[in-house]
């Protein structure tokens, strides 16, 4: 599923965001957490709704991760809209990129399809699995997105996955 959605890039307006990912724990909430995951989220808008999405797990909300997350998931010269977190300001050097100051109250506002498309991964990841390691999380990723990517064409995914099976190389075990 994720090689799949890898030959495909983002064009167009584009919502880019990040969030973290993992259970509740004492201590530290927010960026740093311990047990938190980073992730980077890009969601096509499309005519006042969500088109194609994109996800990654990285290490952390650098300018290289950013940069070869763009690079691998987004057509260049696009329309990039997010928040003003400074390690997003690598965008501009490859898309036409606006970032865009919000206060929280209105965030969901200013990125409705990126933010929907985060708590619909939430709720799947809670509803489907009851929670993840980190582990394998890009995979559940990789699923959320093919599924979500192909969402007006639900009932065709299991044949498409079949076909997928049979023409995808075997991966190798380490």
């Amino acid at each position: 599923m994720g090689h799949r959605d890898s030959l495909y890039q983002l064009s167009g307006t584009i919502e880019l965001d990040d969030a973290l990912v993992g259970g509740r724990q004492k201590g530290k909430r927010g960026r740093g957490a311990a047990g938190k995951k980073n992730v980077l989220i890009a969601c096509e808008s499309k005519d006042k709704k969500a088109g194609f999405i994109a996800m990654a797990v990285v290490d952390s909300i650098c300018h290289f991760s950013v940069n070869e997350f763009v690079k691998k998931h987004l057509k260049q010269g696009q329309q990039v809209h997010s928040d003003a977190l400074p390690a997003l300001n690598i965008i501009g050097q490859t898309e036409n990129y606006e970032a865009r100051v919000t206060p929280g109250y209105l965030v969901d506002e200013g990125l409705p399809w990126v933010h929907i498309a985060i708590g619909n991964l939430r709720t799947f990841l809670l509803g489907t699995f009851h929670g993840v390691t980190g582990k394998y999380l890009q995979e559940y990723f990789d699923e959320f997105c093919y599924r979500f990517n192909r969402r007006f064409i639900e009932k065709q995914i299991p044949n498409r996955l079949l076909n997928l099976a049979i023409i995808h190389l075997p991966v190798k075990s380490t």
